[in-house]
């Protein structure tokens, strides 16, 4: 049987050079990443994948145009209230402390399991890794904010740029990476399909 991640992350990049490409203003780029969210969920369950984590958006983004920056938290908000009506286990992980939190993702800063449960689903909302690690005045805080989220597999980055962002530095330390050139708003399920293929036939020492 072909060997399948227990937990991928996702980069969904490139929405604002989508939205430049088709026309649009770059804050009207952010709607059109909800739909391949959900299309990537339902087949992730399909395949039996029991973690995912999506790269909501960072710190460092907020200091972008405030038109974006309402636009990208409004697709957050909008992403996580459609997957609280699938069957999941939520958690949005990020610095609540902030303005740029959105309120409405408060509740499910604590895992919430909605229907049937079974996939945990992380979303990272107004996330740094200095916020992650208690990185504070030059020093590492005692806890870890992600504590709870498990060693990710597979990240897939779309939008065709090869770094990781900042994304899950714990979890991701031994994670193979694999990019799609296309932006996230062209997701195709063959996306997900390759990628997958492509993590099977990687050698995973861990180390060893």
């Amino acid at each position: 049987m072909k060997r399948v991640p227990t937990h991928i992350g996702i980069i969904p990049d490139g929405n604002r050079r989508w939205a430049l490409g088709s026309g649009l203003a770059k804050e009207e780029g952010y709607r059109y990443g909800i739909s391949p969210g959900m299309e990537l969920y339902h087949i992730c369950k399909k395949l039996g994948i029991g973690e995912l984590t999506f790269y909501g958006f960072t710190v460092d983004n907020t200091k972008r145009p405030k038109q974006q920056r309402i636009a990208f938290s409004d697709a957050c908000v909008k992403a996580v209230d459609c997957l609280s009506r699938e069957d999941a286990e939520l958690l949005v992980l990020g610095n609540t402390k902030s303005p740029m939190f959105p309120e409405e993702l408060m509740p499910y800063t604590t895992r919430q399991t909605f229907g049937a449960g079974g996939m945990k689903i992380n979303f990272l909302v107004n996330y740094s890794y200095e916020w992650d690690l208690g990185f504070h005045g030059g020093k590492f805080g005692p806890s870890m904010g992600s504590a709870e989220v498990s060693r990710v597999e597979l990240i897939i980055r779309w939008g065709g740029q090869r770094r990781l962002s900042g994304f899950l530095p714990i979890q991701s330390v031994y994670a193979d990476i694999y990019i799609v050139d296309d932006y996230w708003p062209d997701f195709r399920p063959q996306h997900i399909y390759d990628a997958i293929d492509w993590y099977a036939r990687q050698d995973v020492t861990l180390g060893g």
